[in-house]
């Protein structure tokens, strides 16, 4: 068995509840309420942008350079690509917002950056997986059972695409290839970072539904 097909069996639990949550299944719908989908795309862009410096870093710390313009190109495509589809939506949806990030954001985004500056390069590669992984299951997912005239089907079409799946099973190549000369305890920490941004992706979404704010 592959190292990515035991972490995806540690995450298969996470992975049904964020199926499940409200966000995805109003989105899968089309009946997602839009001042949730703004709010939404919103923070994603505010993610995003630190996404991509974690991917930078991760590049920078690569022992080779392929391995270097590989999470280079992630990082590219990332900001480029999905940009492109939060910008159409700001653009669609006349989005003006100036808000903070919100509590979900600023935990995953943060936990991002520290994992791949500050501990092992394994744990900052498990780390960022998630984002690719989990995004193109539920994508694939959604698209298989989006209502017609879905108003966020851009967002699903983007997800579902093909040239995101060949990006994600790079990701994932690369993961098992650093695992196999990984150590016993580096892999363990590697599962542990891998389940940590599973469960952040599940409060990012949860929050975006809530549209939650700060507190106090």
């Amino acid at each position: 068995m592959q190292f990515t097909q035991t972490l995806w069996t540690n995450i298969e639990n996470i992975y049904q509840a964020i199926l499940a949550l409200p966000f995805n299944q109003e989105l899968m719908s089309g009946t997602l309420a839009r001042e949730k989908f703004e709010f939404y795309i919103y923070q994603d862009s505010l993610y995003l942008a630190d996404f991509g410096r974690a991917l930078g870093v991760l590049g920078s710390r690569s022992a080779t350079a392929e391995r270097m313009l590989d999470f280079w190109q992630f990082a590219q495509n990332a900001i480029v690509v999905e940009r492109a589809l939060h910008e159409g939506y700001i653009k669609k949806f006349n989005i003006t917002s100036q808000a903070k990030r919100s509590p979900a954001c600023s935990f995953y985004t943060n936990f991002l950056l520290a994992t791949a500056t500050h501990r092992s390069y394994e744990e900052g590669i498990a780390g960022v997986l998630p984002c690719f992984w989990i995004y193109r299951e539920v994508g694939n997912h959604i698209y298989a059972q989006a209502a017609p005239n879905n108003p966020y089907q851009d967002w699903i079409d983007t997800y579902a695409s093909e040239e995101f799946s060949q990006a994600v099973d790079k990701a994932i190549a690369i993961t098992d290839e650093v695992a196999e000369h990984a150590s016993p305890s580096a892999r363990e920490l590697m599962v542990e970072a891998f389940i940590t941004s599973s469960r952040l992706e599940w409060m990012f979404w949860d929050s975006a539904y809530r549209m939650e704010q700060w507190q106090p």
